[in-house]
C-alpha cells in the first residue's frame, strides 16, 4: 500500500498554539506511519489559498489530503472544491465551513471539519468571571481579529454564560499576537475616558493577548496624580486568557502573570487519526467533529481566590 502524504495548512508561525498544531501534526504523523508537510500562510488569506491550489494542481503531487486551518472565514470553498475534484481530501480545522454538506453529497474524497468547541471556551470564560467577580463588576475584554469566525463564537459563549452584573467593555486586536493585545490597551488608555472607567479583570482571547494587555497596563504611566491612582487601580487586575499550552499559557498561570487561561488541545492530532481512518480503514467521519476545552484552573478554584 502506497503511503499517506498529507500537507497541513497553519496560519502563522508568529502564534503559539499554531506552532503546537504543527508540533502535534508531526507527532501524530510519525506515530501514524504517514508523511507530512506543514505549511505556514502568514497570515495572508491570499498567500494560503495560492499555496494550497500549486499542490492540487501539480501532476503526481501524491498528496491524500489537505488539512488547512484558514486565514480566511470562507474557508476556500474553490480551493475545497478543487481538491475533492482532483481526489484529494480536505479537512477545515477550527473555522465553519458551511460548503461541506454540499462536498460530501457529491464529492468522492473525503471532506469534513475538526473544530476546538471555541463556542464553549467562551462559555468557560464566562465562567471564569462569574467565578471572579460574584458581585458583578467591570471586565475589559479583548477581541481577536474581526475575520475569524473563532472570535465571534469565543465572544458569543462568553456572553452567553457570564452574569448580568458584569458589564463588559470590548477591545479588538489586529491579530492573535502579544503586540496586536498591547498595541488595542494603549490606544484605549490613551483616551481620557479610560481613566475614568472602573476595570476589574481583563480577559482576552488567548493568552498572548492578554500577556500583551498586561504590558500595556504596566507600561502607561504618565505621572499625573490622576492617572498613579487609575494605575495602582489597574495593577491590581486579574488577567486572564486561552489556549493554556503546558509552556506558556498554564506556565504563566502558575506564576501568576494570569490569573486563569482555558486549555484548547491542538485539533491536528484528532483530524489526522480521522483522515486515516477515514482513507485506511474506510471509516465513515461526521460532518463536523468538536474537540472539548478545559479551564485552567476549574472556575471553583478561581472562586475561592476570590473570596480570599
Amino acid at each position: 500500500m502506497q503511503k499517506l502524504r498529507f500537507v497541513v495548512s497553519l496560519i502563522t508561525d508568529e502564534n503559539d498554539y499554531q506552532r503546537q498544531q504543527a508540533t502535534a501534526a508531526q507527532e501524530a504523523a510519525a506515530r501514524l506511519g504517514v508523511d507530512l508537510q506543514i505549511l505556514f500562510a502568514k497570515s495572508d488569506a491570499i498567500h494560503q489559498s495560492q499555496q494550497l491550489l500549486d499542490i492540487i494542481q501539480t501532476r503526481d503531487s501524491g498528496v491524500s489530503g489537505i488539512l488547512v486551518e484558514p486565514a480566511s472565514r470562507t474557508a476556500f470553498p474553490k480551493v475545497a472544491q478543487a481538491a475533492i475534484s482532483a481526489g484529494i481530501a480536505w479537512v477545515v480545522l477550527n473555522c465553519e465551513a458551511d460548503y461541506l454538506s454540499e462536498l460530501r453529497a457529491v464529492g468522492t474524497a473525503t471532506a469534513f471539519a475538526v473544530s476546538a468547541d471555541n463556542h464553549e471556551v467562551g462559555r468557560l470564560q464566562g465562567r471564569q468571571l462569574a467565578a471572579l467577580l460574584p458581585r458583578g463588576g467591570s471586565v475589559l475584554y479583548i477581541q481577536g481579529p474581526s475575520h475569524s469566525s473563532v472570535t465571534e463564537q469565543r465572544a458569543a459563549g462568553m456572553l452567553e454564560s457570564k452574569p448580568d452584573s458584569i458589564n463588559i467593555k470590548v477591545l479588538k486586536s489586529a491579530n492573535w499576537t502579544e503586540d496586536a493585545g498591547f498595541n488595542a490597551v494603549s490606544s484605549w488608555l490613551r483616551l481620557s475616558t479610560a481613566h475614568q472607567e472602573q476595570i476589574d479583570v481583563v480577559q482576552a482571547q488567548n493568552d498572548f493577548l492578554a500577556l500583551g494587555a498586561r504590558r500595556a497596563m504596566e507600561k502607561q504611566n504618565d505621572g499625573s496624580s490622576e492617572n498613579r491612582s487609575s494605575q495602582n487601580q489597574k495593577s491590581r487586575l486579574s488577567f486572564l486568557g486561552v489556549d493554556g499550552l503546558a509552556k506558556t499559557g498554564q506556565a504563566w498561570v502558575r506564576q501568576g502573570i494570569l490569573a486563569a487561561t482555558v486549555v484548547v488541545p491542538p485539533v491536528t492530532s484528532h483530524a489526522l487519526d480521522a483522515l486515516v481512518a477515514a482513507l485506511q480503514g474506510h471509516v465513515p467521519q461526521s460532518e463536523r467533529t468538536l474537540v472539548a476545552p478545559e479551564s485552567f484552573p476549574v472556575p471553583g478554584a478561581l472562586a475561592a481566590k476570590s473570596a480570599t
